[in-house]
């Protein structure tokens, strides 16, 4: 079923509230729980001394290209509001909390207030007793109605691994109030003897948002007497709730509003972040209420040491005779081999799973070679295990049996790691919110820690490493997102209708493209009119319509033909480039061949295998623009937004060398090909603006894709998206626009608010694109610059030096961009790198892979629900 994008949602205004509660300064102390695992930290490394040690000899200290030193922060105490009940503060104080950082007294005030509040600080900062305990003190005071459960709370996180930690600390906090708070978490995991003692008689439940969606709010009914007495809403790290994912989770905490009103409740919610720009606009976009903000970050910190770190240049040559860099997986899982035996506790956060798995079987091998009880120390963290893999490694961690992980970012979220000293970064991760996430996993007793990040060979980290400023200097990035899409807005509209006949009164609710929504729900057979509402028709469920993480249908099962082993699971739009024939496929350090994708039956068959490879899939994109919503002249030319429709098909694969990377050969595929429509930006150029710019017809094409490749690896500096969640086309003569033309588009359906992000940070985005051409030193481009190592055109043409006399003459022309957030009405968000396909001799594409229905191919790390 296919929908016409509508204009985007009149966006939220609302100023940020101040309020500021009576604090006072006092020496740094500690803010922290007792019952942890203590830290000593005279006896732990100083960060510069571990640094000194990783940089030892000149190979490896001229591989530093910048260090900041981040100061040690005294802390700012405050006191509990008196209307927590003294068992609370009591309980408090058994954990070894004195005092409240002043940012915590503040949020609790505000709660207490029936204020909804975000709690926007840094990792460490103690958010989590911030909320907890006004929550516990409501609880509390619930506890001694008639029936035992006058208040109940919800607690969201976008991780299962984060809500199993979070029950953990609340049964901990909790344990001196006795049963007054009964915590439980209620996910796809929890056995269903448990889940009818959950509904009637716990008091804090803590779940995800697709268990909300699927399996909570379809069934409130049985859910009645928790929702009657729901107080507070928690919504943990809700920086993550961004781009498409953010737009489906808003829908549901509207669904969920609108449930509650109905059952007589009028939750208040409390929401806690990452340190970002505009928390409280955010946050009312997320939710749909007003949210105060709490930002002055009170707690004390350590010393933190960060250091940018560039690989070297190898002696081989990749496409074109490019210079290749060492891979940073490599480089990582060298340094995490080193802090190992240095008995330095680390993590190495990488992007994909797979990095995941080869930095841990690297550093495994490696480690055998000096101590085999080392290698038993180190391992991988990844979403995509089974349930009981990730406990046990959860387990692990805490205990400190494993010394070293290689994670993604399924780790990089609130779980307590309490007593790392390092983190290695492989690869920018996207936005400067999510590297200061992942920077803060170390240190966070309050001891001095030290943060690598290792530079990818591409233009982003590229231009990081020798920008510095361009992280250190600027503050993190907007969260938006776009609950208007129709993509995202429609099924949100039937389930809510399932779930109680949906009125007039209701639209208001849901945003003011859901009128306009409703007649061709009603065209589609799935809603219909009755009297004054709106019902659903079918028998199936209304909230399967749906994925709200955007991945568009089933999990492929990967399952290993010698035993029928369930080894784990793909996205469904993942599996044509990652689970095709011949795919290596890795899990839990082994490594297994794919024989078989069948796609019917969302089955892929494996066998273990021993491959000196990787593979990469390859395919081919076109595109053709359905709908111009804005064109402004860039001189001659046009700068555009609009709907496009992307057809994209995995045609190959290469195969690659392990640690090299070095190219062995390429295999066809025959899958079928996928239909995106979504929304892109464009520009186009004149021919005079190519005169002027000396681009002569056989180098048009180069120098619009080397344009086009690095215009695509700059976006995720200012829309925080993952460069595997946009795609570009650059063709030199467009059949739709009869112009030279480049696209950059959303991968996902109705778009995502990346390309419209990019629309309005064009100026500056193509400006920064242009300067990290011009500044790489190669000759006639690399994957530092203009190169993608996943062009289905294997780089050619490109022309360096063409892209940046285009860019030149393109930026002449371009209007200046308003004062303040550019992108402020801008719908959406997230980070990363495109594959790219090979439509034809005069189009090139850097595609998001496998997006018709899904996003990421090497998905965000939030593992399935329900």
């Amino acid at each position: 079923m296919a929908f016409n994008h509508l204009p985007a949602g009149v966006h939220d205004a609302l100023a940020p509230l101040s309020v500021t509660p009576v604090t006072h300064s006092v020496p740094m102390a500690k803010n922290h729980r007792s019952d942890r695992t203590p830290t000593d930290p005279a006896s732990r490394p100083a960060p510069g001394a571990v640094l000194d040690r990783l940089a030892s000899g000149p190979s490896r200290a001229s591989r530093i290209t910048h260090t900041e030193h981040l100061p040690p922060r005294e802390g700012r105490h405050a006191v509990w509001p008196d209307r927590i009940r003294a068992e609370v503060v009591s309980a408090v104080q058994a954990a070894g909390i004195e005092h409240p950082w002043a940012h915590q007294a503040r949020a609790a005030e505000h709660a207490l207030d029936g204020e909804s509040v975000v709690v926007a600080t840094g990792t460490a900062s103690g958010k989590s007793l911030a909320y907890l305990v006004p929550v516990f003190s409501t609880l509390l005071e619930g506890s001694e109605a008639p029936n035992g459960r006058g208040a109940t709370t919800l607690y969201l996180a976008p991780t299962k691994a984060l809500a199993a930690d979070q029950c953990r600390s609340v049964n901990e906090l909790s344990h001196p109030l006795g049963n007054s708070v009964r915590p439980a978490v209620y996910d796809g995991d929890t056995p269903f003897e448990e889940r009818e003692w959950i509904r009637q008689y716990a008091n804090y439940v803590l779940t995800n948002p697709d268990m909300l969606h699927r399996g909570i709010l379809p069934s409130h009914p049985r859910w009645s007497s928790f929702l009657k007495a729901l107080k507070y809403v928690v919504i943990d790290e809700c920086h993550t709730y961004r781009g498409v994912f953010g737009s489906h989770v808003a829908q549901v905490l509207r669904r969920l509003r609108r449930l509650c009103a109905r059952y007589g409740a009028s939750p208040v919610f409390l929401l806690a972040s990452a340190t970002a720009a505009e928390p409280s606009m955010a946050a009312r976009r997320l939710t749909g209420v007003p949210v105060l903000e709490v930002a002055d970050d009170a707690s004390p910190r350590g010393e933190l040491v960060f250091a940018l770190w560039e690989p070297p240049l190898t002696e081989l040559h990749g496409e074109k005779g490019a210079p290749v860099r060492r891979t940073a997986t490599a480089e990582a899982a060298d340094l995490l081999t080193d802090l190992t035996v240095q008995g330095v506790r680390s993590v190495a956060f990488v992007r994909s799973r797979r990095g995941a798995e080869l930095i841990s079987v690297i550093s495994k091998e490696r480690l055998g070679e000096v101590d085999r009880s080392l290698a038993r120390r180190v391992a991988a963290y990844r979403g995509g295990y089974l349930p009981e893999e990730r406990r046990a490694l959860e387990q692990a961690l805490h205990s400190g049996e494993l010394l070293g992980l290689a994670a993604t970012n399924a780790l990089e979220l609130g779980i307590d790691i309490s007593g790392l000293d390092a983190v290695v970064i492989a690869g920018y991760p996207g936005t400067r919110a999510s590297l200061w996430q992942q920077a803060g996993r170390a240190g966070r007793s309050g001891q001095g820690a030290l943060a690598v990040l290792v530079a990818r060979d591409d233009p982003l980290d590229t231009f990081l490493v020798h920008h510095p400023e361009a992280l250190f200097d600027q503050p993190v990035e907007s969260t938006v997102l776009d609950p208007d899409n129709p993509y995202v807005l429609a099924p949100h509209l039937c389930a809510a209708a399932a779930e109680l006949p949906l009125t007039d009164e209701d639209l208001a609710l849901f945003g003011p493209a859901s009128e306009g929504l409703l007649p061709q729900l009603e065209a589609a057979k799935l809603l219909r009119r009755r009297t004054r509402a709106w019902h659903w028709t079918r028998r199936e469920r209304a909230a399967d319509l749906t994925d709200i993480r955007g991945e568009g249908g089933r999990p492929v099962q990967v399952v290993e033909t010698g035993t029928g082993r369930l080894l784990g699971t793909v996205d469904a739009g993942a599996a044509h480039s990652t689970v095709h024939e011949g795919a290596v496929h890795l899990h839990q350090g082994r490594t297994y061949l794919v024989r078989s994708l069948d796609l019917e039956d969302s089955v892929a068959l494996v066998e273990e295998a021993a491959p000196p490879y990787s593979t990469v899939a390859r395919d081919t994109t076109s595109i053709s623009v359905l709908e111009t919503d804005v064109e402004i002249p860039w001189g001659d030319g046009r700068l555009c937004y609009g709907s496009v429709e992307v057809t994209n098909q995995v045609v190959s694969f290469l195969r690659r060398r392990l640690i090299t990377g070095e190219v062995l050969g390429e295999t066809r595929l025959d899958l079928p090909p996928r239909t995106l429509r979504t929304r892109a930006v464009w520009w186009t150029v004149t021919e005079d603006q190519l005169d002027r710019a000396r681009i002569n017809p056989e180098i048009l094409g180069g120098s619009l894709h080397a344009a086009e490749h690095a215009s695509i690896g700059l976006l995720p500096l200012f829309a925080t998206c993952d460069r595997w969640d946009i795609g570009g086309v650059s063709i030199p003569l467009h059949p739709d626009t009869l112009l030279p033309t480049v696209f950059v588009y959303d991968g996902h359906p109705g778009g995502a608010g990346f390309a419209e992000r990019a629309f309005h940070t064009a100026r500056t985005w193509l400006t920064a694109t242009r300067q990290a051409i011009a500044s790489c030193e190669c000759d006639a481009g690399c994957p530092s610059c203009i190169q993608s190592p996943k062009c289905g055109n294997g780089n050619d043409p490109l022309h360096k030096r063409g892209a940046v006399r285009l860019l030149t003459v393109l930026l002449e022309g371009a209007p200046e961009e308003k004062e303040g957030d550019p992108g402020e009405d801008a719908p959406g968000e997230k980070e990363g790198d495109p594959g790219e396909g090979a439509p034809g001799e005069e189009e090139t594409a850097d595609r998001a892979p496998g997006r018709p229905t899904r996003a990421p191919a090497e998905p965000s790390e939030a593992p399935p629900s329900p």
